[in-house]
């Protein structure tokens, strides 16, 4: 192979004179020998897209990833380049490539999905930052009226893209905090589950329920529920059999659950200033 054919200027070693390969490619009928000479073209443009795929690698993603994202776009323009059209694939496939490269960013490559139009929004602010520090020459960040300012954009989109700019990656809950010296981790400073809470909700759920019984059975209730004392030891005290004692507490827990089962929860439940 020559140098790159269709008169294109060369500027990498990883652009191979293929024009006279595509010609036979575009007049050859789908079929295995189409196939295999499709794959041979691949495989001599694959250094170039390797290469456009490297461009990305500081982004957060798996260099392989990122490569076989750009493997995909070059099988893409392969399949689709026309050299009856008269330009060269190279300038072709670098679109194709680096399109697919930024899908994969736009679609792919969030933790969390973000809507298009902040995205949009996130790679907008982020060029604009990049551009303002390189040409104050500090390294500082420019403020958001200067972002704001120098792409054209509204305060409060440049506000949204910077929220999106901290937004493309998840913090693990086992990250160690920065300045913690401990291992004390974001986890660590999370709540956790109060288990008091349904006994809370419980006790303000029979609450009126409890009071629409008659004093009796709330006495009862209270003996043998709050002050933990048996059956017996209430039927002593009050004079009563314990086999009565024992009707009454059952009569009395079936009344409460089915009140609070049926009934509307703001009755249950009462709101206190």
């Amino acid at each position: 192979m020559s140098a790159m054919g269709a008169g294109a200027p060369r500027h990498h070693d990883d652009t191979p004179d293929t024009a006279a390969d595509f010609e036979r490619l575009a007049a050859m009928p789908k079929g295995p020998e189409r196939e295999a000479l499709a794959e041979k073209l691949v495989e001599a443009w694959l250094p170039m897209a390797r290469r456009l795929a490297r461009r990305y690698r500081n982004r957060g993603e798996n260099l392989e990833d990122l490569e076989q994202v750009a493997a995909l776009g070059l099988v893409k323009a392969v399949d689709r380049y026309d050299p009856e059209r008269g330009g060269a694939f190279q300038p072709y496939a670098i679109p194709t490539i680096v399109g697919e490269l930024k899908r994969y960013f736009r679609d792919c490559a969030w933790d969390l999905h973000v809507p298009r139009r902040v995205q949009e929004l996130r790679n907008k602010v982020r060029a604009t930052i990049q551009d303002l520090a390189a040409a104050e020459g500090t390294g500082g960040s420019p403020t958001v009226a200067q972002v704001a300012e120098a792409a054209d954009m509204s305060e409060e989109d440049v506000l949204t893209g910077m929220e999106a700019i901290d937004s493309f990656r998840s913090l693990s809950l086992d990250a160690e905090l920065a300045g913690a010296d401990d291992g004390y981790s974001l986890a660590d400073t999370l709540g956790r589950p109060e288990t008091r809470y349904d006994t809370v909700i419980a006790r303000e759920s029979v609450k009126p329920c409890l009071n629409q019984l008659p004093e009796r059975e709330q006495h009862i209730l209270y003996l043998r529920f709050f002050r933990d004392m048996t059956q017996a030891g209430i039927a002593e005290e009050l004079g009563i059999s314990q086999m009565h004692v024992s009707r009454l507490i059952s009569r009395s827990c079936a009344r409460i659950r089915n009140q609070v089962e049926t009934e509307p929860r703001p009755d249950r439940i009462p709101v206190h200033a």
